[in-house]
């Protein structure tokens, strides 16, 4: 590949265009020839061996601030790991090369391949330790939700901020023994519940375009690597989000200490996750609310993606066909 020069205070914008879609389109083919074979460990590889190869070609000097594990992990994308060219400017990174690992095995909808970059030493380094979240999407009063209020005063908030009865309301809560007080909570308001089985950054997203999505509210808790994902979305679109890192061991205590973490009761906000100019651009795997699935014809790959732009709230959604099926190492 040509190398590709940038001035610092363009390359964000310069990847946006579509280096960065290159390389979760790369991620999502990947993953996408392992649907419903039962094997997630299989599908997260390639997906991550493939993301990998891109985010290598691109000319900044990244550093994965988001990834799924410690150096010692590799293949796997690993958290301080250093990645493309070097040659251009210093950015975060947060990855998460097949979000949905149990959807994209069981050819379930929903899984997606997803990344965010931001300029470098703006974006959270969260410890991989569960996380409160709630989260809704743009055009509605700061203060509509607020983390410490009960589920249904949360939705009752949003009921009268959108101008409906909770009944009008829909919930997007993983489905997990751990939110059941939660989703009986929600559904005694009269709101309507939706539960996913994987795949907490998508289900934020959902939030941002309710009309299409059919999802006004995120509760829950789930993965803070995925926390900082969601908030990179909502960082480009709008929106609010509040998050809470559970450490409710001395272990992860000291390990978020570790990270930059002084306050273990810390309320996080999306400009606490992600400070700078930042993108997110996600590739569908299987079809879902948010994304199509890649598609297989003869001579031809299909790919969905959405990708967005914080500092000009840009949001792109490109409809793919490739010919060139060699990029994909498909033949």
């Amino acid at each position: 590949m040509a190398e590709i020069r940038v001035k610092a205070d363009q390359a964000l914008e310069r990847i946006l265009t579509l280096e960065l879609v290159r390389v979760t389109e790369r991620a999502a083919v990947a993953s996408a020839s392992l649907r419903g074979r039962g094997d997630e460990k299989a599908a997260d590889k390639a997906a991550v061996d493939a993301m990998r190869r891109e985010l290598n070609r691109l000319p900044i000097a990244g550093r994965i601030v988001i990834g799924e594990g410690e150096r010692d992990e590799a293949p796997m994308l690993f958290i301080g790991e250093e990645v493309g060219t070097g040659k251009g400017p210093a950015v975060d990174i947060a990855v998460d090369p097949l979000e949905g690992t149990t959807l994209c095995a069981k050819d379930m909808p929903g899984s997606i391949a997803v990344m965010a970059m931001a300029e470098g030493g703006t974006m959270l380094y969260a410890p991989d330790v569960y996380m409160e979240k709630i989260a809704i999407g743009p055009g509605y009063p700061k203060g509509t939700i607020n983390i410490d209020a009960s589920p249904e005063d949360n939705i009752q908030s949003l009921a009268r901020a959108k101008g409906v009865k909770p009944s009008e309301i829909t919930a997007l809560i993983l489905d997990r023994p751990r939110h059941a007080a939660i989703i009986e909570a929600a559904r005694r308001t009269g709101a309507a519940v939706q539960l996913i089985a994987d795949g907490d950054v998508a289900g934020v997203i959902h939030t941002t375009n309710p009309d299409e999505t059919g999802i006004d509210i995120y509760l829950g808790t789930g993965g803070a690597p995925e926390g900082v994902l969601a908030a990179a979305a909502l960082r480009c679109i709008g929106g609010e989000m509040y998050t809470r890192l559970i450490l409710d061991s001395e272990a992860k205590r000291e390990r978020a200490k570790k990270m930059g973490v002084s306050d273990p009761k810390k309320i996080y906000t999306i400009t606490d996750m992600v400070r700078g100019d930042c993108l997110i651009a996600a590739t569908g795997v299987t079809t879902g609310n948010l994304l199509k699935g890649v598609k297989y014809e003869r001579g031809v790959v299909k790919t969905h993606t959405v990708v967005m732009r914080s500092a000009t709230g840009t949001v792109r959604w490109i409809e793919a066909e490739h010919r060139d099926l060699s990029k994909f190492h498909l033949g």
